[in-house]
């Protein structure tokens, strides 16, 4: 069980929390742009003992590391720090005041919780293996997580543990789940060229918006296994414009694919590609896959999510079962290609209406509970 001194060194950092939460609930900043944010994290920890990297990534990235008198492991936890291209509504005691930005998907929330987590930690004594605390720039532009991979910086990285607030239609406050289980999301660009002609001559030319219908048809066709859920839809077409008789030469096209699991979306992927091609070559067009981005799907470790769902029960007395959303994450890039072992945290925060929302509030305790369950994770994996 987590030592009640321990429960009781985050109920005295309480008003200390709020304080710091709504500070950066005040100063939103844009990925990849989280200069004043990025500062103020990184001198608390140099202030409280990290060695501290800063502008990780090429860009904002802040990367604390506290060595334990004892060898062991390397346990990270990872915070997102990007706000949202949004103008707050009014109402919040401590609104944006960065005109057009808001932290609207909790990101101030993380922050502050790990942030607080890591301080605690600290203060106790690192005792084996290393903490690394690692803030990250640019989750919802979802390259952030890539920057930090790229830097090399957490090469050295065994296990990684993030969290995210949740609606209140899939957890309430003093509920958590130790699996946030999120789905994969692309984004298919494609291009179609075909030949332009006259109007009053289509025999002579090659109609790249037929193409492009041609296209959405073979993709409507598409099977996969409908016991995994999916989606995958035509969400833009550009053809034509310059007059009404002229048949559009190019034409461009946008796909957005998800699916609860990589092999499915590898699986959707593939026959995308395949649409692209045929369906353009139906109308005699040439139809190609110009890029495809977007993230992978949740891949996580067993044992560390036990750890992760026995920390919530120490704090909570019970822990929810695996959320599944369609909503998608750079945290899983930690995962698929830097080979980490992670667990992610879905926390109860009685939020509303929704993430993403000008109103999105949620309820400050959420923070107490959160630090409480990090708190007591750290003391089973470092401390």
């Amino acid at each position: 069980m987590m030592q009640n001194s321990f429960s009781e060194k985050v109920e005295a950092k309480r008003s200390e929390i709020y304080a710091f939460c709504d500070e950066l609930h005040a100063f939103p900043e844009l990925g990849f742009k989280e200069q004043q944010t990025a500062e103020k994290l990184a001198g608390i920890l140099e202030s409280e003992g990290f060695t501290v990297e800063r502008n990780v990534g090429g860009s904002t990235g802040v990367i604390g590391t506290l060595k334990g008198t004892e060898p062991g492991p390397v346990f990270a936890l990872r915070a997102d720090m990007d706000a949202l291209p949004i103008e707050e509504s009014s109402g919040h005691p401590h609104s944006s005041r960065n005109p057009g930005v808001m932290h609207a998907c909790g990101h101030d929330a993380h922050m502050t919780i790990v942030l607080f987590s890591a301080i605690l930690a600290a203060r106790s004594g690192i005792r084996r293996g290393t903490l690394k605390v690692v803030f990250q720039p640019a989750e919802e532009l979802l390259t952030g997580a890539l920057s930090i991979l790229k830097s090399g910086l957490i090469s050295d990285v065994d296990e990684m543990v993030g969290l995210h607030l949740r609606p209140i239609q899939e957890a309430r406050l003093g509920e958590a789940s130790p699996a946030l289980m999120h789905g994969s999301a692309y984004v298919v660009r494609v291009g179609i060229e075909g030949k332009s002609s006259h109007g009053a001559r289509p025999h002579l030319g090659i109609n790249s918006a037929d193409a492009a219908a041609a296209i959405v048809n073979c993709i409507n066709a598409i099977r996969v296994d409908p016991r995994v859920s999916h989606s995958f839809k035509t969400t833009s077409i550009i053809a034509g414009g310059k007059a009404s008789n002229i048949i559009p030469e190019s034409a461009k096209m946008v796909i957005d694919v998800r699916a609860q699991n990589n092999d499915t979306m590898k699986e959707i992927l593939e026959k995308i590609e395949k649409a692209v091609v045929f369906g353009a070559q139906a109308v005699g067009a040439n139809g190609v896959v110009e890029s495809v981005q977007g993230t992978p799907s949740a891949e996580y470790n067993e044992d560390l999510t036990r750890e992760v769902q026995l920390a919530i029960d120490e704090v909570l007395g019970n822990s929810l079962p695996p959320i599944v959303s369609p909503g998608a994450e750079d945290f899983h890039f930690y995962a698929t290609e830097g080979k980490i072992r992670t667990a992610y945290i879905g926390l109860g925060a009685d939020l509303e209406p929704g993430l993403h929302s000008e109103k999105m509030r949620f309820n400050p305790e959420a923070l107490i509970i959160g630090t409480k369950i990090l708190c007591a994770l750290l003391s089973r994996k470092v401390l």
